[in-house]
């Protein structure tokens, strides 16, 4: 059969299982990816295992998140990171070297590898055609030990590109346009994979972009094919010679199609507070902003910047809005200023931070309550920016630079009419400025072996949870409704992000942006009952942090009664000892209310069925939920998670 480019990956690497969609299968993985906010407890979970060594082809750890210092707690768990990497051969990335995503494509991006990542975005190495899956960071914990991944087979979406993107219309707007016709649960159990003709007028890092939030699309995956675009960047990074041509089979089939025409793609904008709140910039125009912000991994490229500086060169932005610039990395931020464009950002009134997340996690660049932010960034769930109430848009660097100018939000077609400024020709270099001076390599083993993992003391144990009851009684702590993210089960932003390595402190912020009182109520019952949480469609969207289940499970969490869980989520409440039910009949989501007492039944027999019955003993009812967990996965939960599952075996 003729085959797809996904399908090539997923043949190369499969161990174990048959690529049929819904089916549980193995992928050896090549790479890993972790980041400092997930990275700590991964190399915790490490240590638990009791590795010596790492066993993939390569494992990168990048400090990229937590770059704030404002007291110990932060530069205490870099210390860690390094010291781990140090003594179980990991690639370390200093502080300031860069966003994982864009640095990572620039250093180790190979195609035609798989690659796997504790953070969400890590399906942005797709763009080289890669197959590049953002999970908890337990499972790549086990990668690096060697374990395959395992995960459900996916169904494959083909999306056809045609046409060229007009002038003033840029990559963002791809894939903000996929977000408007499909929403944040479109992609869920798929992977996307783009072809056509429109895809010769992409470059690599056009498909970054687009690749990046293929996460707020729900997708396991993105995948582009490699090639001349591919081959090209790799030569401008010095790595040509890692180029592997990579294409679809012609009439290979797709699960699923779509099509869009680049020439008929127009500024868009995802309105507060969702990344498919998408609009047309010229329905909103006019809109005070206060703040700007260019960066991030979901516009990092040398042009995403330099275009903006273009427009914005010597003229002065509004006298109302910050503008803010995140250079995504050091690469890029030597480039930029080689070409004179930083001049011409910072002369417009900019700022320029340290090449990092910062704002886009909520590390600082906190937008001021009540005022309109406008960010080149992938999300903007309530509270995700450091502010409880805030007010955050998402677009393209043409309509933030436009913006940034007028202080209103604004179409950059019509800035440009009527300023009578040309769409900018960029003149951007042949061969990028590399300097790999803040990539630390891994140290050979028969050093390693003698280094010791330095350990601050706002790094704690993990806990150990108990195994599953076979009878669960409890009360309902919270209901919840549709597309409940991590960011709100387990905030980010720099009061509760230094706490990422110390789950009980960082449990007293779970919850908190939905009920400030959750972790008392929830502590008063953990190590009695526990208690349940029930919610509506696609709980647990967003960002991989397996902290979001850590940290509930620590205060008791039982188990989530959910109209569907996302990907991610789904998983590490499994690692972690926490049962995902869902409801056969959704409708019986709207008989149970918050407080009611629910009662589940014969639960170590859990292996034997996929049916459960819940029982409802404040209203006197039953309900009928089910599980999609696979045998190895429902051992897991048992266990009261894998490391007990592990440590017990």
């Amino acid at each position: 059969m003729a085959s797809t480019v996904a399908d090539q990956l997923i043949t190369e690497h499969l161990v174990a299982g048959e690529p049929v969609a819904g089916e549980e299968i193995a992928l050896r993985v090549d790479q890993t990816l972790t980041q400092d906010a997930t990275g700590t407890l991964v190399m915790q979970e490490l240590e638990a295992l009791g590795l010596d060594r790492a066993r993939t082809e390569l494992s990168a750890q990048y400090v990229d998140h937590n770059l704030l210092q404002a007291d110990e707690k932060n530069a205490e768990d870099h210390e860690f990171l390094r010291s781990a990497c140090r003594r179980y051969g990991l690639w370390f990335s200093k502080a300031g070297n860069g966003v994982s995503h864009p640095t990572h494509m620039q250093r180790f991006g190979v195609p035609g590898k798989t690659m796997i990542g504790s953070d969400s975005h890590t399906c942005a190495a797709g763009s080289l055609g890669m197959l590049a899956i953002g999970v908890g960071g337990l499972e790549v914990a086990m990668a690096i030990a060697g374990e395959p991944l395992y995960l459900r087979m996916p169904e494959i979406w083909g999306v056809r590109l045609t046409g060229r993107l007009p002038d003033w219309v840029s990559a963002k707007d791809v894939v903000l346009e996929m977000l408007r016709r499909h929403g944040v649960k479109g992609g869920l159990n798929r992977i996307i994979e783009y072809h056509g003709p429109g895809l010769a007028t992409l470059t690599a890092m056009d498909r970054h972009v687009i690749a990046n939030m293929g996460a707020e699309l729900g997708a396991t995956a993105t995948v582009f094919p490699a090639d001349d675009a591919v081959r090209e960047f790799l030569a401008a990074e010095g790595r040509e010679d890692d180029f592997r041509a990579l294409a679809a089979d012609e009439n290979a089939a797709y699960d699923h199609e779509d099509e869009i025409d680049l020439s008929t793609v127009e500024p868009l904008v995802a309105r507060p507070s969702a990344p498919d709140n998408v609009v047309p910039v010229r329905e909103v125009a006019g809109t005070p902003i206060s703040q700007v912000v260019l960066g991030s991994s979901a516009n990092p490229g040398l042009r995403d910047f330099a275009i903006a500086a273009a427009m914005v060169r010597g003229r002065q932005t509004s006298d109302g809005v910050s503008f803010d610039v995140n250079p995504s990395s050091r690469e890029i931020f030597a480039d930029l200023t080689k070409m004179g464009a930083t001049t011409d950002l910072v002369t417009a009134g900019a700022r320029i931070h340290q090449s990092g997340c910062m704002g886009c996690i909520g590390m600082g660049q906190a937008p001021a309550k009540g005022r309109n932010s406008l960010r080149t960034f992938p999300r903007n769930f309530p509270g995700r920016s450091g502010t409880k109430e805030d007010s955050v848009w998402l677009c393209s660097p043409e309509t933030a630079a436009a913006s940034a100018l007028t202080g209103v939000l604004t179409d950059p077609r019509d800035f440009a009419a009527e300023a009578g400024l040309a769409y900018p020709v960029l003149a951007l270099p042949a061969e990028a400025t590399v300097n790999t001076k803040m990539l630390m390599p891994p140290l050979p083993p028969e050093r390693a072996r003698d280094e010791e993992l330095v350990k601050g003391p706002n790094i704690s144990s993990l806990p150990d949870f108990p195994a599953l009851p076979g009878r669960i009684e409890a009360p309902v702590l919270l209901k919840l409704g549709d597309n409940v993210s991590t960011d709100e089960i387990s905030p980010a932003g720099a009061r509760a992000l230094p706490f990422r390595s110390n789950v009980p402190k960082l449990a007293e912020f779970t919850f908190t942006p939905v009920d400030e009182d959750y972790p008392a109520k929830a502590r008063e019952i953990a190590d009695g009952s526990g208690h349940f949480i029930v919610a509506g469609e696609n709980y647990g969207q967003g960002s991989s942090r397996e902290h979001a289940a850590i940290t509930t499970r620590h205060l008791g969490l039982r188990a989530v009664v959910a109209k569907s869980f996302a990907r991610i989520h789904w998983q590490n409440l499994a690692n972690f000892g926490v049962l995902a039910l869902e409801f056969t009949e959704h409708e019986d989501y709207d008989r149970i209310d918050d407080g009611d007492t629910l009662v589940l039944e014969d639960l170590r027999d859990l292996g034997s069925r996929t049916e459960i019955t819940l029982r409802d003993t404040t209203k006197g009812e039953e309900y009928r939920l089910r599980h999609r967990l696979s045998e190895r996965q429902v051992e897991a939960v048992l266990a009261g998670g894998r490391i007990p599952l592990l440590a017990r075996s």
